[in-house]
């Protein structure tokens, strides 16, 4: 080997080397970061879940929102490095479900923005600055790299075969209006001829991904949440709190509150209305007193704080209150808007 060979092979090597220590060191950064995977939430239900954490942030609580994880999903709500000690969780349905949002609590009451993306410092108090309180579940976080948390439903999609994204494409098909199957998490063949007749139905691919899916299954589900049920609207210029009252198999239910200002509607009911008169009781606050709405003689069970309250009888004997409310018309075609306006209500009373 010449002197210049010689001079060419050492050269290389050296560069060979300078390489492997480069990438050396780069595997050696790669690896930890790889591991931060941060705050994960996964969700095993067959619901699409909009989730909302809190951290701890000095002697502040940071809470934010939403995360949106579809059934069988798991997504980091947290990038790590995380920071140990308590932090919180709250988890709610999609509106695109019927039956009412369902929740995945707590305890620990913390401020939510429940109409959009948000993150805020907790403040004291959640209504001064337009917020709604949520109680959040704790949930303790020893490790700076990560920590997870599942959601669950009473029925569990783990056996052979099941799965949660199954499940949850069978509630989408049966909130949107689609005759699939029982809801069990298994893709049987009901399942793959109502989901070809469903995206035939709508000129889309038949190799639609479960993902997407569940994605537009879940815009049509909303949307036709939209045709029935019940609504109220304020179309006075007052912030105007509410409650319903109707019938239902196990005996009449009153549920509130609704906290509605000027312009602001809101869905009380999301799935279609019995062909029954149903209930309302509003009332504004003013400085001379209470106005609530006219033409009310229909007593139903009540509380200070948010209500589900089945039966209408012996209200003060169940530690209730009690308020008058006034009779809606019946509703058509499963659906009822009801709106208050200012000749509805009567003068304040004073207490």
């Amino acid at each position: 080997m010449t002197s210049l060979q010689r001079a060419i092979a050492q050269r290389s090597v050296r560069l060979l080397a300078i390489l492997f220590t480069i990438l050396g060191a780069a595997i050696a950064l790669a690896a930890p970061a790889s591991a931060q995977q941060g705050f994960r939430l996964c969700n095993e239900t067959s619901f699409i879940l909009e989730a909302a954490t809190a951290r701890p942030d000095n002697d502040q609580v940071i809470v934010e929102g939403w995360t949106r994880l579809r059934p069988g999903e798991c997504r980091i709500a947290l990038p790590a490095p995380l920071q140990r000690g308590i932090h919180f969780v709250f988890a709610r349905s999609s509106s695109a479900h019927r039956g009412g949002q369902r929740t995945w609590n707590g305890d620990v009451p913390l401020c939510v923005d429940p109409n959009g993306s948000f993150a805020v410092q907790n403040p004291s108090s959640c209504e001064v600055v337009g917020l709604e309180s949520r109680r959040f579940k704790a949930v303790r976080v020893e490790n700076t790299r990560g920590g997870e948390m599942t959601f669950n439903e009473t029925e569990t999609y783990s056996q052979g075969g099941q799965s949660a994204q199954i499940a949850g494409m069978q509630r989408l098909l049966d909130d949107a209006g689609v005759d699939s199957e029982a809801i069990d998490g298994y893709f049987g063949r009901r399942l793959r001829a109502a989901v070809t007749s469903f995206l035939t139905d709508r000129g889309l691919p038949l190799e639609t991904s479960n993902a997407e899916l569940i994605d537009i299954l879940e815009d049509v589900a909303r949307n036709r949440s939209l045709e029935v049920g019940m609504m109220l609207c304020n179309r006075t210029e007052d912030t105007v709190l509410t409650a319903i009252a109707r019938r239902r198999p196990d005996g009449w239910e009153s549920r509130g509150w609704w906290t509605l200002e000027a312009s602001a509607c809101v869905r009380t009911v999301d799935e279609s209305l019995i062909a029954s008169p149903h209930y309302v009781f509003a009332e504004i606050l003013t400085e001379n007193g209470r106005r609530t709405l006219q033409g009310a003689d229909r007593v139903f069970c009540t509380s200070r704080s948010k209500f589900a309250i089945i039966g209408n009888e012996n209200c003060a004997a169940r530690q209730f209150r009690q308020e008058t409310f006034v009779e809606t018309e019946i509703p058509q075609d499963g659906k009822l808007v009801f709106e208050l306006f200012e000749r509805n209500f009567g003068p304040p009373e004073s207490d």
